[in-house]
């Protein structure tokens, strides 16, 4: 069985082959949100980063979010102003995030039937789209386990 690439091989891969620079910085940022255990928003990442390269100033950490985001390496929680790193970026059809109200927990989910159907239907309105980002909030299983035990006890 082939190793499977870390996130920052498949990310280094990638750039190269697309003829992108993967500078230290972008490197920095995208392991940074890939270690997270959930979204981070800039100034987290700022913050962070400040620690390590005193200079970190908003601007730097936006374009490397926007060169990430460009590249398909970080996708933008718009409801939550955070980002997550995409596990699969060489997936090149549209993504749906599950956000847990409970826990903050967001996942990606790739359904491919779904964004099929979008496009469709915006099509038929006349509308060509560009980038497609569909959040969907509710409890994980966990969450809605625990909020069933709550009210099942206080009944």
């Amino acid at each position: 069985m082939p190793e499977q690439l870390s996130l920052i091989d498949q990310a280094e891969r990638q750039c190269l082959k697309r003829g992108v620079r993967f500078t230290p910085i972008r490197r920095r940022v995208l392991e940074l949100i890939a270690n997270s255990h959930g979204a981070l928003k800039a100034y987290d990442l700022l913050d962070q980063l400040a620690k390590e390269h005193g200079a970190a100033r908003p601007p730097t950490i936006y374009r490397a979010l926007d060169f990430l985001i460009e590249q398909g390496l970080v996708h933008r929680i718009e409801s939550l102003n955070a980002f997550l790193a995409c596990h699969c970026p060489e997936h090149q059809h549209g993504f749906q995030l599950l956000i847990c109200r409970g826990c903050g927990r967001v996942e990606e989910m790739h359904d491919d039937d779904l964004g099929t159907r979008l496009l469709a239907s915006a099509d038929r309105h006349g509308f060509s789209i560009e980038r497609q980002t569909v959040e969907l909030e509710g409890r994980c299983q966990k969450c809605a386990s625990q909020v069933a035990d709550m009210v099942e006890t206080a009944q």
